[in-house]
């Protein structure tokens, strides 16, 4: 992995995916008792920054693969970004997907042409299943984050981040990262350290998923004990990947951790002072920005959104966070 991939990933990507903003608010800097900025994935197509990876992955590919498909195993976001990649490019699309995923996610990824394949997360292998199908079937297997096309698609968003911080004169800051397997956090860490190299990636995980946290605090790879069971679904992952995590190992401070209250509080205050709808997954950078100033001395802290794919209910739970303010 290095930067040009990732300067090679953009010129791809230009004009599929959007130019997410930085946003702001002082009702959000008053409660986190600094600057706060706020990059909004959850605006990008497809509700995530997921469709990054997926068409820096796909338009890679060469013809005969295309031809071919693809595979790809996801809770929903990446399932969304690759299926949407492939009907661009005219590939098939076959998405495995565990049989919890939102049913928002699932209906999404279904209405962009993929053929699904639901699984049971805690008792069937996704790796296997989706290593099977592509020996079977012939399909390229894009993997969610430790795939080094889909790192430099994600690391598009940390140079859009160097570019718009700069514009606003910020040079100093730690950028707050939503973490799965790291495939965001570290395609961000890799541009901002050629792009930006004043902004520190931090990474931001929900308690009992935090391998990231603790992988980074005892340097080596860290295992969940549990693999389902959060409503922050979309960064749920077994570990960090191996490619991913030397990237942060070498490059991000501290993983940050927040309790799912947080997360639900965070995409009300998002909601409320932003106008954006943010998944309990994609809130969790905010939250630690919000409501853990303890565990940063930056003046400007930017908060990645990384997702907006939240079921109606879970939403109405975390507006209702609102009402008890």
């Amino acid at each position: 992995m290095n930067i040009d991939m990732i300067r090679a990933a953009e010129a791809r990507l230009k004009g599929a995916v959007r130019e997410t903003p930085l946003l702001s608010s002082p009702a959000l800097d008053a409660i986190a008792g600094r600057r706060v900025l706020v990059k909004p994935e959850c605006l990008q197509h497809t509700g995530s920054f997921k469709l990054r990876g997926g068409w820096s992955a796909v338009s890679a590919l060469p013809p005969v693969a295309l031809e071919r498909g693809v595979i790809a195993f996801s809770s929903g976001n990446h399932a969304q970004g690759v299926a949407l990649a492939a009907r661009r490019h005219s590939a098939p699309a076959v998405i495995v997907m565990p049989s919890d995923a939102p049913a928002v996610k699932i209906a999404n990824t279904r209405e962009l042409g993929a053929e699904i394949v639901l699984y049971d997360r805690v008792t069937e292998d996704r790796d296997a299943i989706g290593a099977a199908l592509a020996a079977e079937r012939g399909l390229t297997l894009i993997k969610p984050f430790d795939e080094p096309q889909v790192i430099a698609g994600q690391g598009t968003a940390g140079l859009e981040i160097a570019r718009q911080s700069l514009a606003l004169g910020v040079t100093e800051a730690e950028v707050f990262v939503p973490c799965g397997g790291g495939g965001l956090s570290s395609g961000i860490a890799l541009a901002c350290e050629a792009a930006a190299p004043g902004l520190r990636i931090r990474t931001a995980e929900p308690e009992a998923f935090d391998d990231t946290a603790r992988s980074l605090a005892s340097g080596c790879i860290q295992r969940n004990t549990r693999l389902s069971g959060s409503l922050c679904d979309a960064i749920v992952t077994p570990q960090p990947g191996n490619l991913t995590f030397p990237i942060l190992a070498r490059l991000a401070g501290p993983g940050l951790v927040v309790t799912e209250d947080e997360a639900l509080r965070a995409m009300a205050m998002a909601f409320a002072h932003l106008r954006i709808v943010v998944e309990p997954g994609g809130a969790v950078a905010l939250a630690a920005a919000l409501f853990h100033p303890e565990e940063s001395q930056a003046d400007t802290v930017i908060a990645v959104c990384s997702g907006g794919n939240v079921d109606a209910a879970i939403f109405a739970l975390a507006l209702s966070k609102l009402e008890a303010a």
